[in-house]
């Protein structure tokens, strides 16, 4: 049987996820071109069975909102499949190139790094609103880091001489290096430390 890489450059076969919560949500398919064309759309839950290479361009495709304000859009936010393809090939080999290592999985394990596991809701008690602490299911973990990267990618390139791939490699690879440096891990660290007080 011949191995489908992806990108027709990387293998996924020799990567494991080892947080236990994110295995089933963290899928490693073999594909050449990471796109199912809304396959899995109208099911609750089921874009968990995408690949997440997928998943992670999907992100990048529409960043969302950051501080309630609507984001930045540039010439690399137009929702064209084919201008993310590009951005996320070229980021990889930056990884590939930067690490030594398989791009797949540092990103699988800048993702495992940077996914918080509480967050904060807001209860109303009596007429006042009160933090309190929450676990965050797995699959929301995995879709919390990948707009936290995406989005932390963004606003360094916006208005920057670096190009989004090198933001974005730059993202992915300090998550991977638990550095604070990171937009991913320093959020991480916050909400957990929020939370914390919140108990």
């Amino acid at each position: 049987m011949v191995e489908l890489k992806a990108f027709d450059r990387w293998s996924t076969s020799g990567i494991v996820v080892e947080d236990i919560g994110l295995k089933p949500y963290i899928v490693l398919d073999q594909k050449i071109v990471p796109k199912t064309y809304g396959r899995n759309v109208g099911t609750k839950f089921h874009k968990s069975k995408n690949s997440i290479l997928e998943r992670f361009m999907n992100k990048m495709l529409v960043p969302g909102h950051r501080a309630k304000k609507h984001f930045k859009s540039t010439s690399k936010v137009t929702g064209k499949v084919s201008t993310v393809y590009n951005i996320m090939e070229k980021t990889l080999a930056l990884i590939e190139e930067r690490t030594k290592e398989n791009p797949i999985g540092v990103l699988v394990k800048a993702i495992e790094n940077a996914a918080p596991r509480e967050e904060i809701v807001a209860i109303e008690y009596g007429g006042a609103r009160y933090p309190k602490s929450v676990e965050c299911s797995p699959q929301r973990r995995v879709d919390i880091t990948m707009r936290l990267m995406t989005q932390g990618a963004y606003q360094k390139s916006f208005n920057s001489k670096k190009s989004i791939q090198e933001c974005l490699a730059e993202e992915i690879i300090n998550a991977y290096k638990m550095s604070q440096n990171s937009a991913a891990i320093s959020k991480k660290l916050e909400l957990e430390r929020q939370a914390d007080s919140a108990r």
